[in-house]
């Protein structure tokens, strides 16, 4: 059994908080609509980094804007946790764009073309696709 460690466990709070923070407090239109992936906090509770990514934006230009807006407002929301949390100290936040979901559909595209180019090499059907229908399998 994994026992989490503090840091672990506060970043779990931070994250719960932040997200209804940012959805509640920040008015900032550059933000948009915004997803806490995941924090780390480090050992010793005096940093975080926040891992997000956004809902409505997929051009470079306007994520960096966003990211600028959130660590902009990372003063604001440091107070606003230090408000709702029993912490002696909040760690300070660093706000970054976490790119593994970007990566994850780059590798589901990456392996969807390769099962499509071995099909194609092997002109068979011997590699199943994924049946996407519900129907149950006609006998």
């Amino acid at each position: 059994m994994h026992d989490f460690s503090r840091a672990e466990r506060v970043g779990d709070t931070i994250q719960r908080q932040l997200a209804n923070l940012i959805q509640q407090e920040i008015r900032d239109p550059r933000v948009g609509m915004v997803n806490v992936n995941a924090v780390r906090v480090s050992s010793d509770l005096s940093n975080a980094r926040v891992f997000v990514t956004f809902v409505d934006r997929s051009d470079q230009a306007q994520i960096k804007q966003s990211i600028e807006a959130l660590n902009n407002a990372a003063g604001f929301l440091r107070t606003q946790l230090h408000r709702q949390m029993t912490l002696r100290v909040v760690p300070k936040l660093r706000f970054e764009y976490d790119e593994s979901v970007r990566r994850a559909a780059q590798m589901t595209d990456l392996i969807d073309s390769a099962l499509e180019a071995d099909r194609k090499l092997s002109g068979s059907e011997s590699i199943p696709e994924a049946d996407s229908s519900d129907d149950p399998p006609s006998e």
